[in-house]
């Protein structure tokens, strides 16, 4: 299972402190996921060999143009191996669900976003995830955090209704944010998750990093098709 962190930068924690924390954790990776504004300067592979979790490269496209965003994705697709869109405005929900090169559609129910039946069919058939975030529910409250439950059920029913793939994630921006596994499983149990989706969605970062990394791979040419290793060294 996977946690998708903000690292400083655009956190108040080193990649290495994260990652530290994700192993105690009982995680087996993180995603890197910076605002594009705010990247980290780190060694991913010398990180995960030496607190033995995967530090997965990724980006968090932040704008509220969609014509900056489609150019922001087409730049970073092949830089990074997840590609995420911060949610929560409604015109770049709707962009990011209609894209098949974005992987994630970060946080969607934030702020004054929604996601209706239109969206989540989009997002279906593009291959879009949904995050359910559920650091509002850790770290909010009052209405606020009402606010937040609202919306991660909408979302839930969406989800289950058309079939959307999605991640799980607290969104930590430190060390001190990060939850285990159970107690992810535990507050998406409030929430009105199961437990075994709670952990699907967790273990969806991984899955959807082993992917991108094989797509990126010299070998791949596309989804079926491989170079052959004699036709490679020739």
């Amino acid at each position: 299972m996977y946690e998708g962190v903000h690292a400083h930068p655009d956190g108040d924690a080193t990649v290495s402190r994260l990652a530290l924390t994700a192993r105690e954790c009982d995680f087996d990776g993180v995603v890197v996921r910076n605002h594009g504004d705010r990247q980290a300067d780190y060694e991913a592979d010398g990180i995960a060999n030496e607190y033995g979790v995967d530090v997965v490269e990724g980006i968090e496209l932040r704008t509220d143009d969609r014509s900056q965003a489609s150019g922001l994705v087409t730049r970073y697709r092949e830089e990074r191996t997840l590609l995420l869109v911060h949610g929560g405005d409604t015109t770049i929900n709707r962009f990011a669900c209609e894209q098949p090169e974005v992987d994630v559609l970060a946080h969607p129910m934030r702020g004054d976003g929604d996601v209706n039946h239109v969206l989540a069919k989009a997002a279906a058939e593009n291959g879009v995830r949904f995050e359910f975030d559920l650091g509002p529910v850790l770290r909010d409250d009052g209405g606020s955090r009402v606010r937040v439950i609202k919306g991660l059920r909408k979302l839930r029913e969406l989800v289950e209704t058309y079939d959307v793939p999605y991640v799980v994630s607290a969104n930590p921006t430190s060390h001190l944010e990060l939850r285990a596994p159970r107690e992810l499983v535990a507050v998406g149990e409030v929430v009105g998750f199961d437990a075994e989706q709670i952990r699907e969605g967790l273990r969806e970062w991984g899955r959807l990093a082993a992917r991108n990394r094989d797509r990126l791979s010299e070998e791949f040419l596309e989804p079926g098709v491989r170079l052959a290793r004699d036709e490679e060294e020739r």
